[in-house]
């Protein structure tokens, strides 16, 4: 195994693809080697800006990933796309469909495109995106664009693995009521409205706008304080919102929305552009060292309630232990808290990973 590893660590520090997406796989499948591998390539993580793309399904975020990591290549930045489909809860397979929409690009030489299956994971990702975007980052991708399933309002785990998030919405289907709930309204540093061709798009942008406008008074912020509040010197909570997302104040982000057309590439010059105000804001204010500093915190959290659970539950002691308790916790002479505790501290040496 060893040995295996050395080699696939060569071909990775010489750029090769094929190691790139062996090590993915490695990531991806839970392997044994997998430890090893992301802790020999942990310090070269860190230089690929990270950004996500979620929304509800039918948003047409395939056709603008690929349009963005198209606009990335002419800038001569290499692209990391992962793209997550969803698993079926019938046949647990995925059609990974992704690859067939990004084909105008699936065959450039400085894009790589990974499908990756939920397999169950809730939060619009795989359980295991972080950890592949991780492996991109070190082999030294510019940019790498994650591609969320169609998500709703709690589906959010792309704000806690992107350094920044894009939501993508429709002129249709009351695309702007389901923003307007919490969710994808706070994690979104940049609003899209896709298909804006269709009919109704400059209302959903104008409906953002206005919301963005009244969310944290900034269509207050130049209203005197003194003698109540002159509705008539407000002015248009639309038009301060987009003054404020062109130029940030006072350490505040107002994310900008913008208007593309994917099938043709309208508006993902703007759209990146607006990223790139974004990513200049994190680092001029301190907020990409919190996120990113964030993210660290919470993989940690991740792998402890992970290893917590494996050794507690493949432990046959614990189980047997467990099972003898049941009777005393359905008669009632015991409860679930006081098992629990109970459990938690016979266990000490276990979850500390020592043998019995």
């Amino acid at each position: 195994m060893a040995d295996q590893l050395a080699a696939l660590f060569a071909n990775f520090r010489a750029g090769r693809r094929a190691a790139l997406a062996r090590a993915m796989s490695i990531v991806e499948d839970g392997r044994p080697e997998y430890d090893a591998l992301l802790a020999a390539l942990h310090p070269s993580i860190g230089r690929a800006r990270r950004i996500g793309l979620t929304g509800p399904p039918g948003a047409g975020k395939s056709t603008l990933t690929t349009r963005l990591a198209a606009h990335y290549r002419e800038q001569g930045l290499t692209v990391c796309i992962i793209a997550v489909d969803p698993t079926s809860p019938f046949t647990g397979g995925a059609l990974l469909g992704d690859r067939v929409r990004m084909e105008s690009v699936a065959l450039d030489s400085g894009v790589f495109i990974r499908s990756m299956a939920t397999r169950g994971s809730l939060g619009g990702l795989a359980g295991t995106t972080r950890e592949v975007a991780d492996v991109a980052d070190a082999f030294g991708m510019d940019r790498i664009l994650v591609e969320t399933v169609g998500v709703g309002q709690s589906e959010l785990d792309i704000a806690r693995t992107a350094d920044q998030s894009a939501v993508v919405l429709v002129p249709e289907s009351g695309d702007a009521i389901q923003a307007m709930k919490a969710g994808l309204m706070e994690i979104a540093d940049v609003f899209v409205v896709n298909k804006s061709d269709r009919p109704g798009a400059d209302r959903v942008r104008h409906d953002l706008e206005v919301m963005l406008g009244l969310r944290g008074g900034i269509v207050l912020g130049d209203v005197p304080a003194h003698h109540g509040v002159d509705l008539k010197r407000m002015g248009n909570p639309a038009y301060a919102a987009r003054k404020a997302a062109a130029e940030p104040r006072e350490g505040r982000w107002t994310p900008s929305v913008i208007q593309t057309i994917g099938n043709t590439g309208e508006g993902v010059a703007e759209l990146a552009s607006a990223l790139d105000r974004h990513f200049a804001y994190l680092e001029s204010s301190g907020a990409l060292t919190a996120r990113r500093r964030a993210r660290v915190r919470q993989r940690v959290v991740d792998v402890i309630e992970s290893r917590v659970r494996r050794r507690l539950w493949m432990d046959p002691g614990t189980n047997a232990w467990l099972d003898a308790r049941l009777p005393e916790v359905e008669a009632g002479t015991a409860t679930p808290f006081a098992v629990a505790d109970e459990l938690l501290a016979r266990s000490g040496s276990l979850l500390a990973g020592e043998k019995a």
